[in-house]
């Protein structure tokens, strides 16, 4: 990239951030406030509407590709590759789920995000993991009670790469317990957009939501978690890497 191009990409970044942060702020704060009257999964087209909104605001064109034997009846655990902060908004909108997210607990304490988190029901991750697992179990138990699913991501942090990095096993243990199918979610292009180590917000990309066939878990016990975690990474990655060589060649 040369000196000029730099230049530019910084001020269209810094247009967008203005445009986009402003915008996050006020609609975070909103729901916010709509949440201590109403439960979250009652106004759901609120939800979608932002995430259409957010993620137009960066100037990117969005498409979805849903597997056919996805449910909108069925509670599923949606399995997804961590490239940016922007992963939760894309893939939102890929199906009329009402998908709980899982974050860090240390995450609540961002202003406007934070607080919209707590009003919106998300589950935390414990500071201290020992006995994070069985807070987990219970808390996806409780959501997928309610007629809920679950958007995890299994990484535990944003790529550094672009690639998908290792699977820890929790997500696929808490599944087998609970006999909740999986859903294999891959997002690609949303690592040009924006990604870890980097402020620059880069428009003009297609982003790509793949939401794959779902995997039955009945039957599974937990010597069947290594398999499972291995296939779930496998068909994301498979997307993942098909993006990255067609960017690559230029197709």
């Amino acid at each position: 990239m040369n000196q000029v191009t730099s230049v530019w990409s910084r001020i269209a970044s810094a247009i967008i951030w203005m445009l986009a942060g402003g915008f996050l702020v006020f609609a975070l704060s909103f729901l916010t406030v709509v949440y201590q009257f109403v439960k979250p999964d009652r106004v759901q087209f609120l939800e979608r509407l932002y995430c259409k909104l957010q993620l137009a605001l960066t100037f990117n064109k969005q498409t979805h590709q849903v597997h056919t034997g996805v449910d909108p009846q069925t509670q599923y655990l949606f399995i997804q590759n961590h490239t940016s902060h922007l992963d939760h908004v894309a893939m939102y909108t890929a199906t009329p789920h009402f998908k709980q997210g899982i974050e860090l607990e240390t995450h609540f304490d961002y202003p406007f995000y934070g607080w919209f988190m707590k009003a919106r029901g998300t589950i935390p991750v414990p500071k201290d993991r020992r006995g994070a697992l069985e807070t987990l179990r219970q808390a996806v138990r409780s959501e997928v009670d309610a007629g809920h699913s679950i958007l995890g991501f299994p990484e535990g942090h944003r790529t550094l790469t672009g690639q998908v990095g290792r699977f820890h096993d929790g997500l696929f243990r808490i599944a087998i317990e609970l006999g909740v199918p999986i859903v294999p979610v891959a997002v690609t292009g949303l690592y040009d957009v924006l990604h870890k180590g980097s402020l620059i917000i880069r428009p003009g990309n297609e982003i790509i939501v793949y939401v794959e066939e779902p995997i039955l878990t009945d039957g599974m016990t937990a010597e069947d978690v290594p398999a499972l975690r291995d296939r779930v990474r496998d068909i994301i990655s498979a997307r993942v890497e098909t993006r990255r060589h067609g960017v690559a060649r230029g197709v």
